[in-house]
């Protein structure tokens, strides 16, 4: 009989991402229209739709036994789960989210300490409050149902918690970052119990090592060259490499085969270096996962 582990994709802004990231990875996820249930091309994982902000709540009481969701809604519903791997990405880029403190751009307030005895409105509420207490500064904490950077622009608070990755929204409210409470990125959470389940422990992570895999592959990127012998060690040592490049012979020649996989953001540079200095036939190529 086959072990199902019950899996949840977050509902919201991390869905397409996460969706997308588990194509890279080996596994198709296909939600179909308002199914929470999405079917997933591998018989030994059932899926489920779930809000990212009570995710940690199913996977701990065992309702789910494993999930996606950010580690602010862990701390947040101060859920005992265990973490089986970081993966930071979020809605729109590669890196981790941050919750700040923002104010109106004219605001008085300059530091923590010039919010005693006001109001801030948020969505992470108790992770705010214990924030504040913890530094003996006394305010109060707001549910916002959303739409929060309004509530400090229209009066209804004096301050804002949010979370941002571009700070573009912020700014285009006309606001002021004053503090950075917290970076979040997402993570793979489990059941304690389901960890403990061989099957289950086996199957999270094989989904972490590929997940991790295919998250590191977007940073890079696989060049392949032919250079002649008398340009090699020059060519070699112009390329940032995870280990030594391959180099092979090619047939019947003093011209060798580079391969080799560097970072994305280097590639600009490197290639009319590289083509400058006697490499010739270079080919950039797309990895999808590197583990």
């Amino acid at each position: 009989m086959t072990t199902l582990l019950k899996l949840g994709i977050p509902k919201g802004s991390l869905q397409n991402a996460t969706i997308a990231l588990f194509r890279r990875s080996g596994w198709k996820i296909n939600v179909n229209g308002r199914s929470y249930f999405p079917e997933i091309n591998d018989d030994t994982i059932e899926c489920a739709i779930c809000r990212a902000q009570e995710m940690s709540c199913h996977v701990e009481s065992g309702t789910l036994d494993a999930g996606l969701t950010g580690k602010d809604w862990i701390v947040e519903n101060s859920s005992s789960v265990h973490v089986v791997a970081d993966l930071v990405y979020s809605k729109v880029s590669a890196r981790p989210a941050r919750w700040v403190l923002a104010v109106t751009y004219d605001s008085p307030i300059k530091k923590l300490e010039d919010l005693e005895g006001k109001k801030i409105s948020t969505e992470l509420v108790e992770f705010t409050k214990e924030y504040f207490a913890e530094r003996n500064i006394n305010v109060v904490v707001e549910f916002s149902w959303g739409a929060t950077e309004a509530k400090v622009v229209s009066g209804l608070a004096d301050a804002i918690v949010e979370v941002t990755e571009t700070e573009s929204t912020i700014r285009a409210h006309g606001l002021r970052i004053v503090h950075e409470l917290m970076q979040t990125n997402t993570q793979l959470i489990a059941n304690h119990d389901a960890w403990k389940h061989p099957a289950k422990k086996k199957k999270l992570e094989q989904l972490a090592l590929l997940l991790k895999g295919a998250l590191l592959a977007e940073k890079l990127v696989g060049l392949k060259m032919n250079v002649p012998e008398k340009h090699m060690k020059r060519i070699v040592s112009l390329l940032p490499s995870l280990n030594a490049p391959t180099v092979a012979p090619l047939y019947d020649s003093n011209w060798f085969a580079i391969e080799t996989v560097v970072e994305s953001t280097v590639v600009r540079d490197l290639i009319p270096e590289l083509l400058k200095n006697g490499a010739e036939g270079i080919i950039e190529y797309p990895l999808n996962k590197v583990v």
